[in-house]
C-alpha cells in the first residue's frame, strides 16, 4: 500500500515568533480585549434594579464570557488547534469550567439574594417564585446541567466512569448552553445601550457558529467530498493492526505527520463510538494509515473491518507536527503505541535525527521495521530501549537526564518530540527540562481527549 522508504523534502523550519506563542498571545489577547470591552459596557449600560442585582448581572456577564472561552476551546478551530494542540486546548477547558461552574454558581445565589432583598422576602420563598418565572426557570436549568457535568468531571468520577457515558453527560453542557441563552434574551436587561446589545449578541453569534462550522459542517462536508473507505487490514502483531483508509482528492485533506483523527466505522460500530487514532505514516495524498492496539473494544475490533468498508472522519487535529521545528537537529521519543505518530514524523524529520523507542522487550515494539528502515533511509540513529524499568543494577531508567545525555549528547540542541503513556512522557518532559532544554524545543503528546 505505502512505499515506507519513499523519500520525503525536508521540512524548512520556521522564522519568526513561533507558532504556539503567536497562538497563545492571540487567543489571550483576544479574550483580555473583550473583556476590557464588556466592563466599560457593563459600568457604562449594566446596572441592576438594586446594588445586589448589580453584582448578580456582574458574575452573569461574566459566565457568560467565560462560557465562550469554553466554546472557543472546544471548537477545534484549525488555526488554533495546529498551533497549541488539542490535548493543550482541552487541559484548558477542563480547568476554566471549573471557574465557570462556581461563577454561575455566585450568579444564581446574588440573584435570588437580590431579590429576596428588593422583596423582603424568604430566601426559599424567593427561590420558588423565581422558578415559577419561565426565564429564570430556564437560568436554574442550566444551573442544574452544570452541577451535573462538572460532578461527572471531577478526577475521581471521570476515573471510574466508562467514556461512552462521560461523553454522553458530558454533551449536556449543549443543553444548558441553549437554555442560558434563552434564559439571557428573555431577560432583556443585558445592556441599556443598543449598541452594546449588538456588541454582545454578535460575540455569541461568532462563537456559536465557529463551533457549529468546525464541529459540524466541516465533518459532514469533509466527508461528503473524500468518500473515505477501508482499502486493507493489516495484523501487525496479535493485538496490533493497521488500517489503509483511501477516498477521492486526498492531496487536498491537509493532514500533517504527527496529527491525529477521530475515527468512526458506521455498520462496524455505532456511531457514538468514535476514537481518536494518529497517523502513523506521513500522508502522501493517496491513502491515511492509523495503527492500534486492542485497549477496548473499538480498537480490539478494528482486525474485523471489511475492505470497502465506509469510515467517518473528524479531523485531521493536533500541533504535533513539523510546523513547530526551527532546528535542524531532533530527537523523537516513543513508547508503545505513541510510536504511531513518531513513526510518522521520522518520514519527513531530515537533518540530524534521533529515535528512542521505549518498549518492554524488542518484541513488543510494533512498527520497528518500518522505524530501522526509515532509519537506514535517512541516516538517522534508532535506538530501542527495553528492559523493566527500575530493574538490573544499576537501575533501568533511560529516560533520567543523566542516560539521556550520555545517549544524545547535544540533547540541549535538538527539537524533541514526545509520544507515549503518561507516566512515560511526563518522566521525559521533566529529565530534557532538567537538562536545559528550552520550552520551545519540547512537544509532547498526550492521548485522550477529555
Amino acid at each position: 500500500m505505502r512505499d515506507a522508504m519513499e523519500a520525503t523534502p525536508t521540512p524548512t523550519p520556521p522564522t519568526g515568533i513561533p507558532p504556539m506563542t503567536l497562538a497563545r498571545w492571540t487567543l489571550w489577547g483576544v479574550l483580555a480585549a473583550n473583556l476590557l470591552i464588556l466592563e466599560v459596557a457593563f459600568f457604562a449600560y449594566g446596572q441592576g434594579k438594586h446594588p445586589v442585582l448589580t453584582v448578580a448581572k456582574f458574575f452573569g456577564l461574566h459566565a457568560a464570557m467565560i462560557m465562550m472561552l469554553q466554546l472557543t476551546l472546544v471548537a477545534r478551530i484549525p488555526w488554533l488547534d495546529r498551533r497549541l494542540g488539542m490535548d493543550r486546548l482541552t487541559a484548558w477547558h477542563r480547568w476554566i469550567g471549573f471557574g465557570l461552574f462556581w461563577t454561575v454558581m455566585l450568579h444564581a445565589v446574588s440573584v435570588i439574594a437580590g431579590y429576596a432583598t428588593l422583596y423582603d422576602m424568604g430566601f426559599g420563598e424567593t427561590f420558588l417564585s423565581l422558578a415559577g418565572v419561565t426565564a429564570s426557570l430556564l437560568g436554574m436549568i442550566a444551573a442544574g446541567i452544570m452541577i451535573v457535568v462538572v460532578g461527572a468531571s471531577i478526577r475521581y468520577a471521570r476515573r471510574r466512569l466508562p467514556y461512552e457515558a462521560w461523553h454522553s453527560l458530558h454533551v449536556l453542557i449543549y443543553l444548558a448552553l441553549l437554555a442560558g441563552l434563552v434564559h439571557q434574551f428573555m431577560e432583556t436587561t443585558t445592556f441599556d445601550s443598543a449598541p452594546a446589545n449588538i456588541y454582545w449578541w454578535t460575540l455569541w453569534a461568532l462563537v456559536i457558529g465557529s463551533l457549529i462550522v468546525n464541529r459540524v459542517a466541516v465533518p459532514l462536508w469533509r466527508n461528503a467530498y473524500h468518500q473515505f473507505r477501508v482499502a486493507a487490514v493489516v495484523p501487525e502483531a496479535d493485538n496490533v493492526t493497521s488500517v489503509y483508509v483511501t477516498g477521492r482528492h486526498l492531496d487536498r485533506l491537509p493532514s500533517r505527520a504527527g496529527q491525529f483523527c477521530i475515527w468512526r466505522f458506521p455498520g462496524h460500530n455505532r456511531w457514538w463510538q468514535a476514537n481518536p487514532f494518529s497517523l502513523s505514516a506521513a500522508p502522501d495524498g493517496r491513502s491515511l494509515r492509523l495503527t492500534a492496539k486492542a485497549a477496548g473494544k473499538t480498537s480490539a475490533g478494528l482486525r474485523h473491518l471489511k475492505v470497502g468498508n465506509r469510515v467517518f472522519i473528524e479531523g485531521p487535529y493536533g500541533a504535533f507536527t513539523n510546523l513547530h521545528r526551527k532546528l535542524d537537529k531532533t530527537l523523537l521519543v516513543a513508547g508503545g503505541v505513541g510510536v504511531t505518530p513518531i513513526r510518522a514524523l521520522l518520514e519527513e524529520s531530515g537533518g540530524s535525527t534521533v529515535v528512542l523507542y521505549r518498549a518492554a522487550k524488542e518484541t513488543d515494539a510494533v512498527l520497528l521495521g518500518e522505524l530501522q528502515g526509515l532509519a537506514a533511509a535517512q541516516g538517522a540513529q534508532l535506538h530501542v530501549l527495553t528492559g523493566r524499568t527500575g530493574s538490573g543494577s544499576p537501575p533501568n531508567r533511560p529516560f533520567d537526564p543523566e542516560n539521556l545525555l550520555a545517549r544524545v549528547p547535544d540533547i540541549t540542541e535538538r527539537e524533541v518530540f514526545v509520544c507515549g503513556p503518561p507516566a512515560m512522557t511526563t518522566a521525559v518532559v521533566d529529565s530534557v527540562r532538567a537538562i536545559g532544554v528550552p520550552n520551545a524545543q519540547i512537544h509532547a503528546e498526550r492521548f485522550g481527549l477529555g
